[in-house]
């Protein structure tokens, strides 16, 4: 309108960098946009019209307040309390759910535990691949514990109804003897507050806020919330929880001196439960299915059940170590499978790949699955299967996995399927760079050297 004063319609309008039609439309009505909006009126009579008039609506509100003051029921009181060094320490689960953190590309699934002491302000936080659970709980615990360096003489969390759901009577009284026996370990006494009210716990949930926005504005900074794989996602929260204590080391240097001392180790962080490996070549547990050695097949394993892992034994030797996974949302069965499992058998059975149940999960790479569908669309069924399933057997006797899903990928950017001649060429062994080991054996007569004539009648 500035430059309409002195410029015709359409040179203002070029000058204000708008069309002349928006220009003639401004001319024939200058009022804002918000002025034009009519207010919406009532679509029906108020029944009330001839009891209240204008204004009276206020002055109803007032005096329903007045009256509540005077007569109304009594409000819940919130009391405020001293907090001394050393004594206090908070449990709680948060939701990550909102940050859409993802590991190469892939969503995570999570929530963190946080700690906190009420005094310092000291804070550990550790993230958990599945829901509030007791296993979670005990391993974050200690975690913050062992960090600190001294237990406290009362830790206190919500009521655990997320870790009791849908669980039965017997189950709810193992997990509480369980926590109560994680307390006693540290010399800890083990409160609750009250179910549904926040404030109560209220030193640790205020704190959610706080490391939440200070974890949304690390992300900001960094540029991204996709992470190369979980150890690097949980130093990035490392980070953050220790820069915030670090603003708080001299109250937390105090509240140290007055710690109760840790006792000589840790205790179980863990269930666990036995197994029994099938002719499928696992074990399922938990509605998920873990593929093992198949020279396990009948025997039966103690698996200890950690929040992101299972260690596997026999007895009491130590077998292997598993990633944990968890049950489809809609309960469906989830599987966990590594290809050298099963390889040595598929390659008497290729044919069987084509509806294997756990197909997609076999396949350690992206690069492997493409290359299956590309052989499916262009090569009979069992070619295609044979290629497969040789492909696999190539990555696990060379100890190629990587590099063969990167010359795969290759050939699915140009259009080629994989030719197993070339491939087997490229990934043998060069004679020529094996090392030549010589190995030089020392004469038996050398050792009695190493005995005098006392031993040797000894040993005679």
């Amino acid at each position: 309108m500035t430059f309409r004063q002195t410029e015709t319609i359409a040179v203002a309008a070029a000058k204000a960098s708008f069309s002349a039609a928006t220009a003639y439309r401004i001319e024939q009505d200058p009022r804002l946009p918000s002025a034009k909006a009519e207010p919406r009126e009532r679509r029906r009579p108020d029944p009330l019209s001839d009891i209240f008039g204008h204004g009276v609506r206020r002055t109803l509100e007032r005096r329903i307040r007045a009256w509540r003051a005077l007569h109304g029921a009594e409000s819940e009181v919130v009391f405020r309390q001293t907090h001394e060094p050393g004594r206090t320490g908070l449990s709680d689960f948060t939701d990550m759910g909102a940050f859409a953190i993802t590991i190469g590309g892939v969503a995570l699934d999570h929530r963190l535990y946080h700690f906190r002491l009420v005094y310092s302000g000291f804070e550990h936080a550790h993230v958990v691949l599945g829901g509030e659970s007791f296993v979670a709980l005990a391993e974050g615990l200690q975690n913050a514990l062992w960090a600190l360096g001294g237990a406290l003489f009362e830790h206190r969390s919500d009521s655990l109804s997320a870790a009791f759901r849908n669980l039965d009577r017997d189950a709810r009284e193992d997990l509480t003897r369980r926590y109560d026996d994680l307390c006693a370990h540290y010399g800890m006494t083990p409160t609750r507050n009250n179910k549904g009210v926040a404030h109560d716990n209220g030193s640790i949930e205020s704190s959610h806020g706080h490391l939440k926005r200070a974890i949304k504005d690390a992300l900001l900074m960094r540029g991204g919330a996709d992470f190369a794989d979980l150890p690097a996602y949980r130093h990035f929260i490392d980070e953050i929880v220790s820069r915030h204590n670090a603003r708080n080391r001299s109250r937390i240097d105090a509240e140290r001196a007055q710690l109760k001392a840790l006792p000589d180790r840790r205790t179980s962080d863990y269930e666990e439960v036995g197994v029994r490996v099938t002719t499928s070549g696992g074990f399922t547990l938990r509605k998920v299915f873990y593929s093992v050695p198949s020279r396990l097949i009948g025997h039966r394993l103690r698996v200890r059940l950690y929040d992101d892992r299972l260690d596997v034994f026999i007895g009491g030797t130590p077998l292997m170590t598993l990633p944990r996974g968890r049950a489809h949302p809609s309960g469906k069965h989830a599987q966990i499978v590594n290809y050298r499992h099963v390889i040595h058998a598929l390659r008497k059975k290729p044919m069987a790949l084509l509806n294997l149940v756990y197909r997609d999960q076999l396949f350690p790479r992206e690069a492997f699955r493409r290359t299956f569908d590309a052989l499916l669309e262009r090569l009979p069924e069992r070619q295609a299967c044979r290629i497969m399933v040789d492909l696999l057997a190539l990555a696990h006797e060379r100890a190629c996995e990587a590099e063969l899903a990167e010359a795969l990928g290759d050939g699915l950017r140009a259009d080629d399927l994989p030719d197993m001649t070339a491939l087997r060429a490229r990934f043998t062994p060069d004679p020529a760079k094996m090392p030549t080991v010589v190995v030089t054996l020392a004469p038996l007569q050398s050792y009695e050297t190493l005995l005098d004539d006392s031993q040797i009648g000894d040993a005679a």
